[in-house]
């Protein structure tokens, strides 16, 4: 597995996002060995790079990693995010990023996590109620208690980020990126490739949908965040399996699997940028890091970029109302 650098962090080209082993879709949390057999495949093959979050349950895909790394924490960077949950009282899914909750998060994860450091440390969403200067300066302190290694932001806008790179350096911006949705690369990615800071994109193979793996809106149960998103309901669903067809034409022809074509082409967008994929199974961490050796053509990459937008949003509205893209 290549390696690239999110500012000073060397990390796995291909990162393994651990959401959906606890949190989001249909089959969650139902296989917890399984689960953990994928984070260790994982390493096996060369990644390093492990993604969770605090809200991811809340808390018990922290805990499943923690178990998962016991005795192999010195193979990973690992990162974790902080922000969703109002430790004061309000609870999961109330935004809270001032300093005395980020206090509260780090040691949290720092428990769950088995581990006295945390290689990169996220604020899941940006706190409108808290200045980003405040957030920053707090992570900055854990930084210098050794408590945290380096600093990232998540869905967070141009003004923002710039703002909060110039109190604490932010190394890496995790956002969603991916053929079916390009918003960022107008405003976003420049700013971040002016400033020298890395690209985590998340659902890199549109929660699944780039795979060709889903085909009805019957395969999402209530539980499932796909379940009435707008990209996965309606006319915007029907519209969808189009591009992902076209996605599978263009897989054929390059002799690879749908999901090894579009993490290929995520790669071929800069050396600044390192998907993390999400998976619980063992023979899908082992398709996705082989997208590493997939070359695809000049031809077959321009084919990818002209693709048509996705038909539909990402999110619900609420979800919607949490993003600085």
């Amino acid at each position: 597995m290549k390696h690239i650098k999110l500012g000073e962090l060397e990390v796995s080209r291909i990162g393994l996002g651990a959401m959906g082993m606890s949190h989001g879709y249909t089959d969650s949390g139902t296989d917890e060995e399984e689960s953990i057999r994928t984070l260790h495949r994982a390493l096996e093959l060369g990644v390093t790079h492990i993604d969770t979050a605090e809200i991811y349950g809340p808390y018990v895909n922290e805990e499943l990693v923690g178990r998962a790394l016991k005795g192999r924490r010195d193979k990973v960077v690992l990162a974790t995010k902080f922000g969703m949950v109002a430790h004061s009282g309000a609870g999961a899914w109330n935004l809270d990023s001032s300093p005395a909750n980020i206090r509260t998060a780090v040691e949290g994860s720092l428990k769950r996590l088995g581990t006295d450091h945390i290689d990169l440390y996220y604020q899941h969403r940006v706190d409108p109620n808290t200045p980003i200067e405040e957030t920053a300066g707090a992570v900055a302190e854990l930084i210098a208690e050794g408590k945290v290694l380096h600093f990232g932001l998540s869905e967070a806008g141009p003004d923002t980020i710039r703002r909060a790179h110039a109190v604490q350096p932010v190394t890496a911006v995790q956002s969603e990126y991916s053929l079916w949705t390009r918003g960022i690369e107008d405003r976003i990615l420049p700013t971040l490739r002016e400033l020298g800071i890395g690209l985590v994109p998340f659902s890199p193979l549109g929660h699944g949908f780039l795979t060709g793996t889903v085909r009805s809106e019957a395969d999402f149960k209530p539980g499932d965040f796909r379940h009435g998103n707008p990209r996965f309901t309606g006319e915007n669903f029907q519209r969808n399996l189009a591009l992902a067809d076209e996605v599978q034409a263009i897989a054929a022809d390059a002799g690879a699997t749908p999901a090894q074509v579009a993490l290929a082409w995520l790669l071929a967008q800069g050396d600044d940028i390192a998907p993390i994929p999400g998976t619980k199974r063992v023979h899908r961490v082992e398709e996705n890091t082989a997208a590493d050796a997939v070359r695809l053509t000049a031809e077959q990459l321009d084919k990818l970029s002209s693709l048509p937008a996705a038909a539909g949003d990402t999110h619900t509205e609420a979800g919607r109302s949490m993003l600085e893209r």
